[in-house]
């Protein structure tokens, strides 16, 4: 790390995530923003803000689970509009002390949590 560097010299480098339709997933994490990597038949790699990569594998026998992980976006109004303009069926939206949310369930059955952003001033 470069002393001018003020970054956290550590972030995540994968999350995983099981999915009944890996196809459909990962068209799913494309259409709202991430970028392929790789894709199989039965796994998908996408990449997130910051380098994080997204890993899809299937799991057809368990297709209805809540990812182990949320998201988080700048303008959670805007991205909750956004996603019903885009036909998908996002959750009502829950104000809370720390972060407002919702839930969506992907097409491919797993229901992920959507963050509003607590990022601070410094670099990340």
């Amino acid at each position: 790390m470069s002393n001018n560097d003020k970054r956290p010299p550590v972030w995540v480098g994968h999350v995983a995530m099981y999915s009944g339709s890996v196809p459909k997933s990962n068209d799913f994490m494309q259409l709202i923003g991430m970028r392929l990597v790789v894709a199989g038949d039965d796994f998908a790699v996408l990449e997130m803000r910051g380098g994080t990569h997204l890993v899809i594998t299937s799991d057809a026998d368990s297709p209805l689970i809540k990812a182990d992980f949320d998201l988080m976006v700048d303008d959670l109004d805007m991205t909750h509009a956004s996603f019903k303009e885009m036909g998908l069926q996002p959750g009502e939206i829950e104000r809370g002390q720390i972060h407002d949310n919702f839930d969506l369930r992907e097409p491919g059955g797993t229901l992920i949590t959507f963050n509003s952003t607590h990022v601070g001033d410094q670099p990340v």
